[in-house]
């Protein structure tokens, strides 16, 4: 059941609740060995500055890495290639994205720039997109582009995997354009379909990237030599429902689905095995943009918007659920929240006003859980009840 809270604008709130039956172990979070009654939740603004803030990781040197959509574009592409049916005619740029490191002070600076960004028709929202995601390999940084292609208005370049060099500049080393269209899935939505793709999420396992391609409706794996190999067409078994958020728990990927509108709270949770199997892990959602694993096996889920069946600002949150089924609210009040990381301190980050926002509106929320009556946290290898 949902425990809802709510956050005083403009401050930061500290509440206090109750954790249902966590079973902690050794290397558990700070929380672990506080007594339940004891836990608090800071929700803070951490960093602000950001253009449409999406997929974001830490970095081997402690920092925050941060997609962002980028501010769009005014470049057409009408009559030189096929246009998106419903969010179209984009309009885009081949220089209006970046991504953003944020140093431990919540302090943000440009990695690279430059890169592709695009806009949805007005009639949907003048929504952007451009770097979708980020990933590490080693020390090297990889960006994920989903607001170029033609049928984006970016007749230059295409959608993919791109490695960030060292003189802050950027190379496509994978084209997931060309890829979507030379491998259709089995069941697109006509009315809807992205010739390009719009590739929303991406993480890294060893010397491979794989992405999720939400109106498609797949997974992939990317290898750094450009090869391309679908793991799963999800829309084969489930349809258009519009695949969004992904991570990697205990061998399996667990992917979140974002739904079509007017959303009804059919959102859900599926795992896929890596010779991609598919089943239903959990339900009950509206709009799911993030999901992640704290070191206790609790998933989180992040909603973009809770309550109603189109984007609404101030109705995110993020939910958590125990091993044992039991769930609550421990972020809420969030404006069109995009994605979240654990950071190397424990402490959950998500990118707030990730679209629908104007330029440099974007910011980054930081969700501290911690015990109000420790000056230190011991780890316990006992339950806490």
């Amino acid at each position: 059941m949902k425990k809802n809270f709510t956050l005083p604008a403009g401050i930061i709130s500290v509440l206090t609740i109750l954790l249902f039956a966590i079973s902690c172990r050794k290397e558990g979070p700070r929380f672990c060995a506080c007594n339940p009654n004891d836990i608090v939740i800071t929700q803070s603004v951490f960093a602000t500055g950001l253009n449409n803030p999406r997929g974001l990781k830490f970095g081997p040197d402690g920092n925050l890495y941060v997609a962002e959509g980028g501010v769009g574009g005014t470049d057409s592409t009408i009559g030189l290639c096929d246009q998106v049916p419903d969010a179209g005619p984009y309009k885009g740029s081949d220089t209006g994205a970046r991504i953003s490191m944020i140093d431990r002070w919540g302090v943000r600076s440009t990695v690279v720039d430059k890169i592709p960004s695009s806009t949805t028709s007005p009639e949907v929202g003048s929504f952007v997109s451009g770097v979708a995601d980020v990933a590490f390999i080693g020390h090297t940084l990889y960006g994920l582009l989903a607001g170029a292609g033609c049928s984006h208005g970016v007749p230059d370049y295409p959608n993919g995997i791109f490695r960030v060099n060292k003189n802050k500049t950027w190379a496509l080393i994978d084209d997931l354009s060309a890829f979507y269209k030379s491998h259709p899935v089995k069941n697109p939505n006509p009315g809807d379909f992205e010739p390009d793709g719009t590739t929303y999420s991406m993480i890294s396992l060893g010397d491979r990237l794989f992405s999720v391609e939400p109106n498609h409706g797949e997974l992939d794996e990317m290898s750094l030599d450009g090869s391309i190999h679908r793991i799963i067409d999800i829309s084969a078994t489930f349809g258009h429902i519009v695949p969004t958020a992904m991570t990697f728990h205990d061998g399996n990927f667990y992917v979140g689905n974002l739904d079509v509108f007017p959303a009804t709270g059919n959102s859900a949770i599926y795992k896929i095995t890596p010779q991609g199997n598919i089943s239903t892990y959990a339900t009950g959602f509206n709009m799911v943009l993030g999901v992640q694993f704290d070191l206790l096996g609790g998933l989180y889920v992040l909603e973009s918007t809770t309550g109603n069946p189109f984007p609404t600002p101030g109705t995110g949150d993020v939910i958590r659920i125990d091993r044992d089924g039991s769930r609550m609210t421990i972020a809420s009040k969030l404006n069109l929240a995009t994605a979240m990381t654990f950071g190397p301190d424990e402490k959950l980050y998500i990118s707030d006003w990730g679209f629908g926002g104007a330029p440099g509106m974007g910011q980054i929320v930081q969700v501290d859980l911690t015990c109000a009556k420790s000056h230190g946290f011991k780890k316990s290898t006992g339950n806490v009840n």
